[in-house]
């Protein structure tokens, strides 16, 4: 474990420390790790944080101790060459794309040299990976934007943005959970509830998991917000290899 540290954070944390860059390679060990730990049931362990490059690790000092914990970890941080490499998870998240729901598509567009149609195919045509959670409950931190359609924010940003607006904030592009201020350049909308704090599960995706954006009409969009609203719509998810 030459570039992995394990760092004290007050009395009650722990912060694994996997590296100092963003990489798919790097999120792919964080991950395995938090599921190796899940599987493992340690207890006295009460949460786990992953973020860009690390993972804070949450646990009661009355119920296992800083060195018993280290120990643990080590152990996994070893089997973790081997693990996580089975199916990943990829969720298909609606979008109307332009107009009324995406009002700065045209602003993207423009800045790329590109038409809105080959912006909304470009924004639609790969995977991409969650790397974190934070900001706001649910709003995934993703990887892997296509360089052409790069975008700086906006000048003056918006008072209030939507929630379940996409948009692009320079080298990234998300999905707002919750209705807030935001300097993103909003290019669609999608009525899947990211977050939903009646949902048994609040917030719909993990990090390690996928999202892929998936073009839609109007029409279809109303359908979908209605079946959302009801609680009877879900996600179309992959399990690929």
């Amino acid at each position: 474990m030459p570039d992995i540290r394990i760092l004290t954070e007050g009395d009650s944390s722990v912060l694994v420390e996997f590296g100092k860059e963003i990489s798919p390679e790097i999120n792919r060990k964080i991950t395995a790790t938090v599921q190796l730990m899940k599987e493992q049931h340690i207890e006295g362990v009460v949460d786990m944080i992953p973020a860009f490059c690390s993972l804070l690790v949450n646990y009661d000092p009355r119920v296992i101790s800083y060195d018993d914990l280290k120990k643990r970890l080590e152990i996994l941080l070893k089997m973790e060459v081997t693990a996580g490499e089975g199916c990943r998870k990829v969720y298909e998240i609606p979008v109307c794309y332009g107009g009324e729901y995406g009002p700065d598509i045209e602003n993207i567009a423009e800045h790329a040299g590109l038409s809105v149609e080959e912006v909304i195919k470009i924004h639609s045509s790969r995977d991409y990976l969650i790397y974190m959670l934070g900001f706001l409950p649910g709003f995934c931190y993703l990887g892997g934007l296509d360089e052409r359609i790069h975008t700086p924010r906006l000048a003056n940003p918006r008072i209030k943005i939507n929630a379940g607006s996409v948009g692009i904030g320079g080298s990234q592009t998300g999905i707002y959970p919750l209705d807030s201020p935001g300097g993103w350049q909003l290019m669609g909308m999608t009525p899947v509830k990211t977050y939903d704090p009646d949902r048994e599960i609040p917030i719909l995706v993990e990090a390690g998991d996928y999202i892929r954006f998936v073009p839609i009409d109007e029409d279809e969009y109303k359908r979908i917000r209605e079946l959302v609203e009801r609680g009877e719509y879900q996600c179309t998810v992959h399990e690929e290899a």
